[in-house]
């Protein structure tokens, strides 16, 4: 029976990671083409629909882990509130509409994006390094998220989810991402430091993916 059970939810898993799959490659077509000029600003959904694929086949779901989706919404939504509003934190920026509903010019969805972001990294780590120094697990990636960063920064302000008042974008702001993420990590490793999940996995390497090719197109 439990054997059954793994293979159902293998077969499950595998049949998740092709929506994925579609769905990312559906957002660079329509981005790309653009036959549809408003398809941009479907991006909120295909984070909220990411994000809510990846935590269902989270398998651990105690007090701790539902504390850590929540504090880490709420800590990216609030970040981002203050770097927008005090230019503080990352260097002075301002969000487009593409992502969505804003409160004080803040999309309430960036949230969603640094819980779907920080929760697929950790969970890479953990398959790459297993039970190595969660120090180290977390510096690894918060490395990542930065790494990723690089690649979203172009398209990003390219397609209006953000702009910078300057035309280079601040050191801090690499800097600031590494630490909050470095944060995030500590607190993920704390909590779900043994939790494997390869669709969240494979959404990590879809993001990659997608802004990598994304930001080819730039050049």
């Amino acid at each position: 029976m439990e054997t059954q059970i793994q293979m159902n939810q293998n077969n499950k898993s595998w049949l998740y990671i092709g929506v994925l799959i579609v769905l990312y490659c559906v957002g660079i077509l329509g981005i790309t083409i653009n036959i549809f000029p408003a398809f941009i600003y479907l991006t909120p959904i295909n984070l909220l629909v990411s994000t809510i694929i990846i935590l269902s086949f989270h398998q651990e779901w105690g007090r701790d882990f539902i504390l850590f989706t929540i504090i880490t919404y709420l800590l990216g939504f609030s970040i981002e509130y203050l770097g927008v509003n005090t230019g503080l934190i990352f260097g002075v920026y301002t969000y487009g509409d593409v992502l969505g509903p804003k409160v004080g010019d803040t999309p309430l969805m960036i949230g969603v994006n640094w819980l779907m972001l920080s929760y697929a990294a950790g969970i890479t780590v953990n398959h790459v390094l297993g039970d190595k120094n969660f120090i180290l697990k977390s510096i690894v990636g918060a490395s990542i998220l930065v790494t990723l960063d690089f690649l979203i920064e172009p398209v990003a302000i390219k397609y209006n989810f953000w702009s910078w008042e300057d035309v280079t974008i601040p050191l801090k702001n690499y800097i600031a991402w590494f630490l909050i993420a470095f944060t995030i990590q500590l607190f993920f490793n704390l909590v779900a430091g043994k939790s494997r999940n390869k669709v969240a996995i494979a959404l990590l390497i879809l993001q990659f993916f997608f802004f990598g090719f994304l930001c080819l197109l730039l050049n």
